[in-house]
Parts: C-alpha cells; structure tokens; sequence
C-alpha cells in the first residue's frame, strides 16, 4: 500500500500569474457570456420547463459565476471543470429566486426588471423549473472532467445550499417575519451569512476545492464579501431605484422586519460594508497582483446599483 500524501500547504500552491492587468467589469462581462453561452447550449430544449430554466438565470449578475471562474483562473483549474461549476451555482442561485419569488414565500412580480417565473408561467412551474435547475447543479458537478476533488465541491454545495446554509438562512427569514421583536444585529448577521453568504463562499473557495489547495485565503475573502453584499442590499433598498434594481424596494421598511440600516443606521452600514470591503481585500494578498481582479470585485459589491 502507497504511503498517504502529505496534504498540499498554501506555500506550495503558487497563484496562476499574468501577463496582462484583468479589468473586472470584463472579467465579468466575460463571465456573464461565458455561462449564458453554456445555459443555452445545455439547456436548449423547447420545453416549457427548459424555457423556464433558461429564463430563470439568463440577464442576471452571475457575480457567483464569476468567482467560480476567478477561483479557477487562480488555481490552473481545466476550463471545463470551471464551466461546470460556474453554471452549477448560476442554476443553484436561480433556483433559490424563482422559489423565493412565490406567493408562498416573498410573493414578487418582477426579478430583473422582468415577470417572476410563476408570473411568466404559472407557480407550478416555478416549482419545477427551480427543483429541476437545483438537481441540474449536481449533475454538472459529478461530470468526470471536474477531477478527483469534485465530490467535496459537491458536498461543499449540498452543505452550503441546504439545512445549515441557505435554506437555513431562509427559514429564519421567514420567522423573523411573525417574531414578537425584531432580530438583533447577531441574529441578522447569522440569518444573512446563511442566506447569502454560503453560496458565495462556496463560489469563491470552488477553484481551490478543484486544485486539492488551500481554501483559508479565499474563505476570509468570502466572508466579508458575502456580509459587505448583504449590507450594500439593506442599503440599496432604501436608496435604490426601483427601475435600476429590477424589483420592488422598501419592503422589509414595510413590513417591519429588521435589516442592517435599520439596526445601524445608514451611514454607519455604509462604513461598516467599506471596513468589510477592505477585510476581504487584505485576504487576497496571499496572491499578490493576481488578486487584483478579485479586490476589484469587492469594490464593485458595495458600489453597484442593482
């Protein structure tokens, strides 16, 4: 029996270098092309159901896409195990919006400035077209070419999108709605770190996972990327345009429900998403100025206006 290899230090995992400075806003746009070109390759069909998947993830950010694919630039990872998994979380994302759109659960018209998938359709349809873009996922990540480490990337996933993430962190959304008092700033950190921020963790770290290197880096980067995110909603959805945003704002003023601005208040969340902004920036130097990108993103995060 062969000794077990000793496990790969972060030392020993140099970042992918360049030659050129990355742009974000291309690298994004790039990203944005990239997965809608895969979305309408592989899910082609003329279906209802495939009309509805598609309709589903086309014309948003992919800004989780995109940090599967800078992940997987870091780390040398093969561009189709990247592809795989850039689109697997797109399909997952877009699952968790067409589900949470139903009148059952945020009951929202429009996502994008568009119809909601059971407006569009029927909720019926939402329903499956959000069960079957979930089971899409994990069929993407167990494709042979993603190598040895993708059952922990799909584990990581199971993880990140279920019980203890981001169906966690929508069910205690939904009971924040009927609690006697508003959630505490503890509570609403542990609620939206689930929500939002393990998918985006699992984005950032998937790269990594796929290369057997260390995740720690990125991990911290993910952390305070996914937080200083949900802070830049809260604020959005006090100063935002409705029209540039794609849904309709100032429903959690509305219902009373407890947000970051309304805890800290407005120019205190602000701060407190650029403090985070810089956290996830000073995890990144690990990979020098090939983190730029990456740096670049965070920025944009609490900058955007949808």
């Amino acid at each position: 029996m062969e000794p077990q290899k000793a496990p790969r230090l972060w030392m020993q995992v140099k970042p992918m270098t360049t030659t050129m400075t990355r742009s974000f806003r291309d690298a994004l746009q790039q990203a944005q092309a990239q997965i809608t070109e895969q979305v309408n390759l592989r899910l082609a069909g003329d279906d209802d159901l495939q009309a509805a998947m598609r309709y589903a993830i086309v014309g948003g950010k992919m800004l989780r896409g995109f940090l599967v694919l800078e992940s997987a630039r870091l780390h040398g990872v093969n561009q189709q195990a990247a592809v795989n998994a850039a689109l697997a979380i797109e399909c997952v994302h877009a699952y968790s919006l067409v589900h949470d759109d139903l009148p059952c659960m945020d009951d929202d018209d429009l996502r994008r400035g568009q119809p909601t998938v059971h407006k569009k359709w029927d909720e019926a349809m939402a329903v499956l077209a959000g069960d079957s873009l979930q089971c899409y996922a994990f069929e993407l990540l167990a494709d042979p070419a993603n190598g040895p480490h993708a059952v922990a990337l799909i584990a990581g996933l199971a993880q990140s999108a279920g019980k203890d993430g981001m169906v966690s962190g929508q069910m205690l959304d939904i009971a924040a709605e009927s609690a006697t008092a508003p959630l505490d700033l503890a509570q609403i950190t542990k609620l939206q770190n689930r929500k939002t921020g393990c998918l985006i963790e699992w984005s950032t770290i998937a790269g990594a996972v796929l290369a057997g290197a260390e995740t720690a880096p990125l991990r911290q980067y993910a952390q305070a990327l996914g937080l200083a995110f949900q802070i830049a909603d809260d604020i959005l959805d006090v100063e935002g345009d409705a029209a540039k945003v794609g849904k309709a704002l100032r429903k959690d003023e509305e219902a009373g429900k407890a947000t970051f601005v309304s805890l800290l208040g407005l120019a205190e969340a602000k701060a407190r998403a650029e403090s985070l902004v810089q956290e996830a920036c000073a995890a990144l130097e690990p990979y020098g100025s090939d983190g730029q990108c990456l740096k670049d993103a965070a920025r944009f995060v609490i900058s955007r206006d949808s």
